[in-house]
């Protein structure tokens, strides 16, 4: 055996020691060097990098890039890297990559976050999320414009108008037109190049908004961001045309039971034939709700001022619930909350309930008791209100998830269900403390 033998087989393994170090200890400078390293070399960097360390890299990737490179990497590290980012910008990975490639990286993790991501990657129809172009290279801001040229030689089928630049956590910072990437010197930087005036969209943005910031600002193209301001794709002049052009989203009509088909010129028996089964349905629940009267009949035939009183408490319980159900559908549109983080929101909603309830609460009981002179019926009044209230909250929050888990739509039938909920929950709960207490009346 030679003397150099040994050496050479040495070199391989301090070569991986300093990889490993630099990858720990620098991760941001390993994130641009990889930036401009090949895929596979890249992919083979952090499938032999510890696994918290393969994720600290690799959540410093530009989402583009780490793209490719997760579609480079073995099953093991694939999940390893998916486990541990953040599910929102490992779905903004995710949605940069072709089919074949995505079902192969969510094939690699368990079927509950498999099922999270690919909730997190699709948006609802006629959004800028589900109309743009979620494969948008781009660059960080100390990018050079030789950068630019070689990046985009690899990518000529893209259609490109604007580059843009994104810091270290994938935000959107700033804009720069072709055109002044293609006259200038291959040595600038992009940042000197920058408009800082940048108009986006946010992912969830409907047809309207769109237009209107289409038409608002004459962009060329629409950069698409999350609620964090991360880029996640690109509307090009094309797709605006097409969003300008097309019919409003029906989905608000969805929430009362009609049909997204159904246009204000749609002919009476189609009308009908969509909208009586959810009438009817909702004929069922007002029958339940008003059996849960029917129980308490003796109660409200002995005092009377209940009956009076009964539209009150339903109606503050329905106004609780609508309230609490708007907020968790915005939230779960918006990505700002996944079914994974139900219990978070529906304790919230509940004690917010229980908030308003108290003060509610004092100020019904106070003009109870100016209206009746009766101590009873005003504390009868005022824990049904707390109760009730509380009980919307937490129904409001928690039929969208349910829902949203049943992978169901929750804005088809939401409101229905709610409605009912409180109605009962308000009936029942009025009529039974006055039953409990009925001496004191």
């Amino acid at each position: 055996m030679s003397a150099a033998e040994p050496i050479a087989s040495i070199e391989p393994l301090v070569d991986r020691a300093l990889a490993e170090r630099l990858l720990r200890d620098h991760p941001d400078a390993a994130a641009r060097l990889m930036e401009t390293a090949s895929d596979v070399e890249s992919a083979t960097l952090l499938s032999e990098a510890p696994p918290d360390v393969a994720v600290s890299v690799a959540s410093r990737l530009t989402p583009d890039r780490a793209a490719r490179v997760l579609a480079a990497l073995p099953d093991p590290p694939t999940a390893v890297v998916l486990r541990g980012l953040n599910p929102s910008r490992a779905a903004a990975i995710l949605a940069r990559q072709d089919e074949p490639e995505r079902a192969l990286c969510l094939a690699a993790v368990d079927s509950a976050l498999a099922d999270e991501l690919r909730e997190l990657i699709a948006y609802p129809p006629d959004t800028a999320g589900s109309l743009m172009d979620p494969r948008v290279t781009t660059f960080r801001t100390d990018a050079t414009v030789e950068d630019v040229v070689r990046r985009l030689r690899r990518f000529r089928a893209r259609r490109v108008q604007d580059v843009f630049l994104v810091d270290s956590e994938s935000r959107l910072v700033a804009s720069v037109p072709l055109e002044a990437v293609v006259l200038a010197d291959e040595g600038t930087q992009l940042e000197s190049l920058a408009s800082r005036s940048l108009v986006s969209v946010p992912a969830v943005a409907s047809r309207e908004e769109i237009i209107e910031t289409f038409e608002t600002h004459r962009a060329a193209t629409l950069p698409v961001v999350d609620i964090d301001n991360r880029l996640l794709g690109v509307l090009r002049q094309r797709e605006l045309i097409e969003v300008a052009q097309a019919r409003a989203s029906a989905s608000a009509v969805t929430m009362v039971g009609a049909s997204e088909q159904e246009r204000a010129l749609s002919s009476p028996l189609f009308a009908v034939r969509k909208r009586l089964p959810w009438l009817q349905i909702n004929l069922l629940t007002a029958f339940l709700a008003a059996s849960v009267v029917g129980l308490f009949e003796d109660t409200i035939a002995r005092v009377t001022a209940l009956a009076v009183l009964l539209p009150v408490v339903a109606g503050q319980s329905g106004n609780t619930g609508a309230q609490a159900l708007a907020v968790t559908m915005r939230g779960l549109a918006l990505r700002e909350v996944r079914v994974s983080q139900w219990l978070r929101v529906v304790v919230k909603e509940a004690f917010a309930g229980a908030g308003n309830g108290v003060a509610v609460a004092v100020t019904t009981a106070i003009a109870v008791f100016v209206w009746s002179r009766s101590v009873g019926l005003a504390a009868v009044i005022g824990v049904s209100m707390v109760m009730s209230m509380t009980l919307a909250g937490l129904s409001g929050a928690a039929i969208p998830m349910l829902l949203t888990a049943l992978k169901q739509d929750p804005a088809q039938s939401s409101s229905i269900i709610l409605t009912t909920v409180t109605d009962v929950v308000g009936f029942f709960s009025f009529l039974g403390i006055a039953t409990l207490f009925m001496s004191a009346l």
